[in-house]
C-alpha cells in the first residue's frame, strides 16, 4: 500500500501547470534553496496568471519536503474559499479558519490552514488558537498591510507573499521593509501575446478631475468622486461609452462610492439596459443572487462598489468601465483585470476608462519595472503624472452626432494656444482669445439654425468644447483654480445665448 506522500503525489499529477507557472516555481524554489529559515520571499505574477495554483502546488512540495505545515492568509472571505477548493485538488487537507471557528483541536488531521487575517489575529490575542509546526507562511495579495499584525507570531517561518503589484497599500510601509527580494513573473503582456490572458481594446474619455479631492490614504476620497461622477452630464458620458462600444456585452462596472453607482443604475435603466448594483451593504444572499444573474445573462451590466476587486472570478466578463479615477497602481491593474480571463469563444476584452487612468499609469499591457517599484516606491510614486499634466495633454474631438448638427460650418476648431500667443505678441488683453472664441461660437450657432430657439439649443451642444477651451486659456494664463473655472465658463456660457439673442432679435 502506497504511503500517504504516494497517494498525495499521484493526485496532483491530474493538476497540469503552464509552463510559466513552473518556471515561476523554479525561481522561487532556487531562491528560498539555502536561505534562512525566516527568510521573506515576495513574489509577483499578473492577475489572472494563477498566483492560487502556483502556491498550492508550492505548498504541497513544501509539505512533502519539510514534514511541517502551510499557514496561508487572505484578506476576503471569498478568498478563503477558493484557496482551499484549490488546495483541495492538489491533495492538501486543509481547513479554513473563519468567523465560525473559535477553537482548533483538531489541527493534528490537516496540513495546511487558510486563515482570514482579523480572525486569526483575535483567536491568537486570545490565546485560543496556537497554531502548531508552521513551516511556511503564504501570504496571499501580500500589498495589504492587514497582514503585518500576524508576522510577529510566525518569526521562524519562511514567509511568501504572493501579488500582482508589488507596492504598499501604506506608503510609509514599504514592502522591502518586510521582505527580503522580489522574484518577478511573466508579464501581461507576455500573458497576452502567449493567449493566456485577453487582449484588451481601451477607449479612453477625457474627463477633467479637478473637483476631486485627496484623502489620508492618497486615494481621491469617495465623496468627492460620487459628487462628479454621479453628475448627469457624467453619468450620460458612461451611457454613451457603453452604447458606443460595447452595447450588449456583459459589463461590470467599478465606482468609488454608492451614490454614484446607484446613478449608474438609475440611467441605465432609463436607458433600457439590463443592469444591477451591487454592493458590501448587500446580504450574502443577495449578493449570491445577483452574482448568479449577472453570469447567467448575456448582455447583463453589473455596477459594483469595493467588493469586486478581488476575490471575484467571471469569465465571461467582455468589457470592465472605469468609472472611477484612482491613483491606487494596485486597484488599477485588479478592477481591469477581472475581464482578462479568457474562454473558449473570448480572446479579447473591452477596457473604457473614465478615469484618466490608462494616462496616469500607462496602458495595462505595457512594461512595468516592479523591481524599481519594489526598491524605491516612493520615487515611483512621486514621478505618476498628476492631473493638470494629464488634462493638458487633453485633445477635444467633437462626435459625430454633434459634428453634423454644425454641418453648414467647415472648420469647427479653434487654436487657444496660437491665438493666445499671437494676442501677446500684438499687446492686446488676454481676455481676446476667449472674444474671438465666442464670435467663433456665435457664428457656427447662427450659419446651422434657422431661429432663436435652434440656435439656443446647438450653444448647449458646444458645452465640452467651451470647457476645453476655457482650460486651455487658463493654462496659457496659469490661472487654473476650480471656482475660476467654473465661473469662466459659466460667464462664457453667458455672453454666447446674450449674443445669440442679439444676433436672431429684429
Amino acid at each position: 500500500m502506497p504511503d500517504k506522500n504516494e497517494m498525495l503525489d499521484e493526485t496532483v499529477e491530474k493538476k497540469v501547470l503552464y509552463d510559466y507557472q513552473e518556471r515561476g516555481m523554479d525561481k522561487i524554489f532556487a531562491a528560498l534553496d539555502g536561505a534562512p529559515h525566516n527568510y521573506n520571499l515576495l513574489y509577483q505574477l499578473p492577475t489572472g496568471g494563477g498566483k492560487t495554483v502556483i502556491f498550492s502546488e508550492i505548498a504541497r512540495r513544501r509539505i512533502a519536503a519539510t514534514k511541517k505545515k502551510v499557514l496561508i492568509l487572505t484578506h476576503r472571505i471569498e478568498l478563503c474559499g477558493q484557496t482551499s477548493r484549490m488546495l483541495s485538488e492538489f491533495g492538501i487537507k486543509n481547513k479554513i479558519i473563519n468567523s465560525e471557528v473559535k477553537e482548533l483541536p483538531d489541527q493534528k488531521e490537516y496540513e495546511c490552514f487558510v486563515a482570514m487575517v482579523e480572525t486569526l489575529k483575535n483567536r491568537m490575542q486570545d490565546d485560543l488558537i496556537d497554531i502548531e509546526d508552521i513551516g511556511m507562511v503564504i501570504v496571499d495579495e501580500a500589498h495589504y498591510n492587514s497582514f503585518r499584525k500576524l508576522f510577529h507570531y510566525f518569526k521562524d517561518c519562511v514567509m511568501l507573499g504572493v501579488t500582482a503589484t508589488p507596492l504598499s497599500s501604506n506608503v510609509k510601509l514599504p514592502m522591502h521593509q518586510i521582505y527580503d527580494e522580489l522574484i518577478v513573473g511573466e508579464s501581461i503582456g507576455y500573458l497576452v501575446e502567449k493567449g493566456y490572458l485577453a487582449k484588451p481594446t481601451t477607449f479612453s474619455y477625457d474627463v477633467g478631475l479637478t473637483s476631486l479631492k485627496i484623502g489620508a490614504n492618497g486615494d481621491y476620497t469617495v465623496r468627492s468622486s460620487d459628487l462628479l461622477f454621479g453628475d448627469l452630464p457624467m453619468l450620460e458620458k458612461l451611457v454613451h461609452s457603453y452604447e458606443e462600444n460595447s452595447l450588449g456585452k456583459k459589463t461590470l462596472i467599478f465606482n468609488s462610492g454608492i451614490g454614484s453607482s446607484l446613478g449608474v443604475l438609475y440611467q441605465f435603466k432609463k436607458a433600457g439596459h439590463p443592469i444591477q448594483h451591487i454592493d458590501n451593504k448587500n446580504t450574502p444572499n443577495e449578493r449570491k443572487e445577483i452574482l448568479a444573474w449577472f453570469k447567467e445573462t448575456p448582455d447583463a451590466i453589473l455596477t459594483s462598489v469595493g467588493i469586486l476587486t478581488t476575490g471575484f472570478d467571471e469569465p465571461s466578463v467582455n468589457t470592465i468601465i472605469l468609472n472611477r479615477a484612482t491613483k491606487s497602481l494596485a486597484l488599477y491593474f485588479q478592477m481591469i483585470g477581472r475581464g482578462s480571463r479568457i474562454l473558449k469563444d473570448k480572446k479579447t476584452f473591452n477596457i473604457i476608462d473614465l478615469g484618466n487612468n490608462a494616462a496616469r499609469f500607462g496602458g495595462w499591457t505595457e512594461k512595468v519595472d516592479w523591481h524599481e517599484i519594489f526598491r524605491t516606491p516612493d520615487f515611483f510614486l512621486q514621478n505618476i503624472a498628476i492631473d493638470a499634466e494629464i488634462e493638458k495633454n487633453f485633445k477635444y474631438k467633437m462626435t459625430e452626432e454633434v459634428r453634423a448638427r454644425f454641418a453648414n460650418t467647415s472648420d469647427v476648431g479653434f487654436d487657444v494656444e496660437e491665438v493666445y500667443k499671437t494676442s501677446q505678441k500684438e499687446g492686446e488683453r488676454s481676455k481676446v482669445v476667449l472674444e474671438k472664441s465666442l464670435a467663433q461660437h456665435l457664428k457656427m450657432c447662427a450659419e446651422n439654425s434657422s431661429d432663436l430657439m435652434e440656435a439656443r439649443e446647438l450653444a448647449e451642444l458646444l458645452s465640452d468644447q467651451i470647457a476645453y477651451r476655457i482650460r486651455l486659456y487658463s493654462y496659457s494664463i496659469c490661472k487654473s483654480t476650480e471656482s475660476y473655472l467654473k465661473w469662466l465658463k459659466e460667464d462664457y456660457e453667458r455672453k454666447l445665448q446674450q449674443l445669440i439673442n442679439k444676433e436672431f432679435t429684429p
